[in-house]
């Protein structure tokens, strides 16, 4: 789950109005929200912790008398740019020279890691930077919300997905006592999400590897083992790596607008497509896919999308962020092989 810095643009702007209109104010102050160590609801979640998992009450308690809720992590959950920016400037924010020429440098720091789990995981060295590129810039931006408030924040004060959040809530403590860590300490995303992949809580649990088997597993400080925990990822969501990702389309006539959509599962195949009037050659006509119609700056752009495109929305929900990683991969590994080529012909 991608939970950039950048979505929250409007709630800077908010944030500095309100400050200033504090701040103008004689006399005025701003009174701090209800620690969730005082509330009666989260007191009976920590109850159910108690007796599910065994945590000490005591610990808890005082873990939660020090987090107060953060509507600043509420207005940015509220305003995700995959539901309101056109692919072309969501392309133009994530595809960038910047990513490109960082993943060539993390891949030549990295190459043995890379090349080892391509040939463990059967995931290519350009899609695990492109993840690592889009989420974190390769490890220097790993977000700066304790994941403990923004965690706790979105399970009780944001209703649309308070469930979801507060079981990645406990996922979390589970996370911090079974790696030794302080819960109280740890930062992340907006969303609670962590490390150099940014991976939720249940999925650094479920999917993280000790991929240089020192005995932890460690994706916050350990770039070997966020490569092999990127690569598991894929791998247990079944990834192929056969065939493309995605292909831009050209089509005949106004049948095919009927099919497009933001969904992500594979609804067609590519003889139906194919049928419908998308132009596509060399493709098996059974093989499952999709089809996005996209707005970008010089107009209408069509992309057929197959079985890692959609293996790779499991990593962030969004057909958008698929897209920006599929082309971030290829300009990493073009520019991967050229700079290669360059060094072998100046020898």
């Amino acid at each position: 789950m991608s939970r950039m810095a950048w979505m929250g643009l409007g709630t800077v702007i908010f944030a500095a109005v309100v400050t200033a209109a504090v701040v103008g104010s004689p006399g005025a102050e701003k009174e701090l929200p209800k620690p969730y160590g005082q509330r009666e609801d989260v007191a009976a979640y920590l109850d159910t912790l108690v007796s599910q998992h065994e945590f000490d009450r005591a610990t808890l308690q005082s873990l939660f008398e020090n987090v107060r809720q953060r509507q600043d992590i509420v207005d940015r959950m509220s305003r995700p740019a995959e539901k309101v920016w056109t692919w072309g400037r969501y392309k133009n924010h994530l595809v960038d020279e910047k990513r490109i020429t960082g993943g060539v440098e993390f891949w030549q720091q990295h190459a043995s890691t890379l090349d080892r789990a391509a040939k463990e995981f059967g995931v290519a060295p350009e899609v695990i930077l492109a993840i690592l590129g889009i989420e974190t810039r390769y490890g220097k931006i790993m977000g700066r919300f304790p994941v403990i408030e923004a965690l706790t924040t979105l399970g009780f004060d944001y209703p649309p997905r308070a469930k979801f959040f507060r079981k990645e809530l406990t996922e979390f403590l589970l996370l911090t006592r079974e790696e030794g860590k302080d819960p109280s300490t740890l930062k992340g995303s907006y969303a609670g999400a962590m490390g150099y992949g940014q991976f939720i809580s249940s999925s650094y649990r479920h999917y993280a590897v000790d991929f240089d088997h020192d005995g932890v597993r460690d994706i916050w400080l350990n770039p070997v083992d966020a490569i092999g925990s990127i690569a598991n990822y894929f791998y247990q969501h079944k990834w192929r790596g056969e065939g493309p990702v995605a292909l831009r389309v050209e089509v005949r006539g106004s049948e095919i607008d009927t099919l497009v959509g933001t969904g992500l599962k594979l609804k067609y195949t590519v003889g139906e497509l194919q049928q419908k009037g998308v132009i596509v050659d060399g493709l098996d006509q059974s093989l499952a896919a999709n089809i996005y119609k996209l707005e970008t700056d010089d107009g209408i752009e069509y992309w057929l999308t197959l079985h890692d495109f959609y293996v790779i929305t499991r990593y962030n929900r969004s057909h958008l962020y698929a897209l920006a990683v599929e082309l971030i991969a290829r300009g990493i590994k073009e520019r991967y092989l050229a700079t290669n080529l360059q060094t072998a012909d100046s020898q």
